[in-house]
């Protein structure tokens, strides 16, 4: 889909083993995320074989933000990237060559994974109450940061009035409980970890003001990696969502992976709301997301989402 629219091998007298061919075999494809849960089907897509199985050799690596992330993909030095989906949106008007390729995380409210926390004893409550307050957020203008202005807006208070300071989730919790910033908004597993200091606590679910259950981050590549590999990255989306329907079921065989690759404790990570992953590309999904970038103006106007899905994925 364009989003516009649209080792060795050996030649000698010597048999290879079938597992040394299966290995020379094996396409090797970069991918990069945020270190945040949402890529939990990657992990586990690489722990449990199932790229390979799919001939893929994944290599993942952690970037501090999307906009790291978008701009790997964007420069070559990364095949595939994990990020917010506003990011995509808005890189998708501007004529950005990017392709989304699978879903990552979807928000759902009945089991909130985001955010905004304040201190056990701050005494903000209301909307109102963050009027020349500062708010941390992982990206300016990033996702996050627009679900909490939505809030603010749908909630009585005056978003515009709000200063947003952008930090890496491994910054927050200092800032916060320091009191270089009012609040933070940010996903878990950094958010259960701040929140089981004691010394925190949920101000507001704030991506709910989005919508109830609809698709935050996804995968993708640039189009003219697509069209150049278009039989790998369909085993790549094929192999994540076999991932992604195994770990929404099996949450405590993916514990310790996700506390590795996100440095946050695996008892904070078995103890926290965990993510699930979606299965297939729904623009029904994407839609929220669409019409709150453009009432923020991330973007100029609203588009219909099923222009950001090749028509065989379309739902």
């Amino acid at each position: 889909m364009m989003i516009r629219r649209g080792f060795l091998a050996s030649t000698g007298a010597v048999a290879l083993t079938p597992a040394l061919a299966r290995a020379q075999s094996l396409t090797t494809i970069r991918v990069a995320t945020s270190p945040d849960e949402d890529c939990v089907a990657c992990l586990y897509g690489q722990s449990s074989g199932i790229f390979r199985r799919a001939g893929l050799d994944v290599v993942l690596t952690a970037s501090t933000s999307g906009g790291g992330v978008s701009a790997a993909v964007a420069g070559g030095s990364i095949d595939i990237g994990k990020a917010s989906l506003l990011g995509l949106i808005a890189g998708y008007v501007r004529g950005v060559p990017f392709r989304l390729v699978a879903p990552a995380s979807l928000y759902n409210a009945a089991a909130p994974v985001a955010g905004t926390l304040v201190r056990s004893d701050s005494p903000i409550k209301t909307a109102r109450d963050l009027s020349g307050k500062t708010v941390s957020v992982q990206s300016l203008k990033g996702f996050l940061q627009v679900a909490t202005m939505n809030w603010i807006d749908q909630h009585g208070g005056d978003s515009n009035s709000v200063r947003y300071l952008e930090l890496a989730p491994a910054s927050v919790s200092a800032a916060l409980l320091s009191g270089r910033v009012d609040a933070a908004t940010l996903a878990n597993p950094s958010l259960a970890a701040i929140l089981n200091t004691k010394r925190a606590r949920v101000f507001a679910w704030t991506c709910e003001s989005v919508g109830k259950y609809y698709l935050q981050a996804g995968y993708f590549c640039t189009t003219d990696y697509a069209s150049k590999n278009a039989d790998v990255v369909a085993r790549f989306a094929r192999a994540v969502a076999e991932a992604s329907a195994y770990t929404n079921t099996h949450l405590a065989e993916t514990v310790d992976m996700i506390a590795k690759f996100t440095g946050v404790s695996a008892e904070d990570v078995a103890g926290m709301t965990r993510v699930t992953c979606g299965l297939k590309l729904d623009a029904a999904q994407i839609q929220p997301v669409v019409d709150v970038a453009a009432k923020y103006k991330i973007i100029p106007q609203r588009f219909e989402a099923r222009d950001l899905i090749d028509p065989p994925l379309r739902t």
